[in-house]
Order: C-alpha cells, then structure tokens, then sequence
C-alpha cells in the first residue's frame, strides 16, 4: 500500500537458535477494528478500496504461508542429509549472514527446533488465512459485492462452449480417380 498504512504492523522475530529468522508481519486487528466499527463507508469506492485492501492482505499472508513451507522443507533436506552422518563431524552453519563451524551433534537439535517453530508459524498464518477469509466473505455479503469475470475471461469461456459444439466434417479420403 501507498501512503499512510491505516493499522499498526507488528513484526514478530521468531529465533528458535539463530539459524534463520523469520519475520512475520502481522497487522494488528484491535485497532483495525476499533477504526472500522466507528465509521461505516461512505460511497462505493471507500468499500471497494476497503476490499481491495482485504484482498491484498489476503495474498500477503498466502505468499507468505509458501515461502515459510519452502523453508520447512529446506529444513527437511538437511536434516535428511546430516542425520546419518558421524555426529562429530564438521559442518558450517550461517548465522546472521557469518559462516561458522560447528560439529553436526551441534548444529542438528538446533535446524530441527527452528523447522518446529516454522511449523507452528504456519499454523498460526493459517488461522489467521481462515479468518481473514470468513471476514472477506462477511465484508462481502455485508456489501453484496460480486467478483465480475473481465471481458477476455468471458469470451475464452464462450469461444470454449462454442467450440466444444462446432465440428469440421471431413469426407473420406478419395484417391484420386
């Protein structure tokens, strides 16, 4: 969004043991609320920009839900790979943008608590995905807002019904006489 944003954003850092950080931006609903249930819309283009808005966070916390499952399962991957390996050996880790070295037996316990705290943070996007949803779908009831198809959806759709009907009729193939 341009300009002023109209609730407070919150970061939370989560650093399980500082293999990677993970900030998550979270928009703080207590005064979303407390500035919405004061006012109601005034025209058309308040509740359209309001739903835009909606929408736009909506994407936000999807995107952000599928960068944190791709992090898991880089999690996964190298927990695969260093856990059958000889706890005494060397590995490198980066931590805070420095490359250190430690010994698997030190590193392990530490990329399997932050792929942990990963999970439940999807969990908790996930939630707030769910709600975000149902008060997308009350906004839109509340308003009677319907999503119009643009016009190129709308014509490949009827070329499709058109031409899932038309046909070409070929005769059989004649030899030349």
């Amino acid at each position: 969004m341009i300009g002023k944003p109209s609730a407070a954003i919150i970061y939370i850092h989560i650093l399980p043991i500082a293999l990677f950080s993970v900030i998550i931006p979270f928009v703080c609903r207590e005064k979303m609320a407390s500035k919405s249930e004061g006012k109601e819309p005034v025209n058309e283009q308040v509740v359209a920009n309001m739903y835009g808005a909606m929408r736009s966070e909506l994407n936000q916390i999807y995107s952000k839900i599928t960068e944190l499952e791709m992090e898991v399962s880089e999690h996964s991957l190298v927990i695969n790979a260093i856990q059958p390996l000889d706890q005494s050996r060397r590995c490198y880790r980066m931590i805070g943008g420095v490359l250190v070295e430690r010994t698997i037996k030190e590193v392990l316990p530490a990329v399997q608590r932050n792929k942990e705290g990963l999970e439940e943070v999807i969990v908790r996007l996930n939630e707030t995905l769910e709600k975000k949803k149902k008060e997308i779908a009350d906004f839109e009831t509340k308003y009677k807002i319907r999503i119009k198809k643009s016009d190129d959806d709308s014509k490949d759709e009827s070329n499709k019904k058109e031409g899932s009907a038309q046909g070409v009729l070929v005769g059989p193939a004649s030899s030349s006489q």
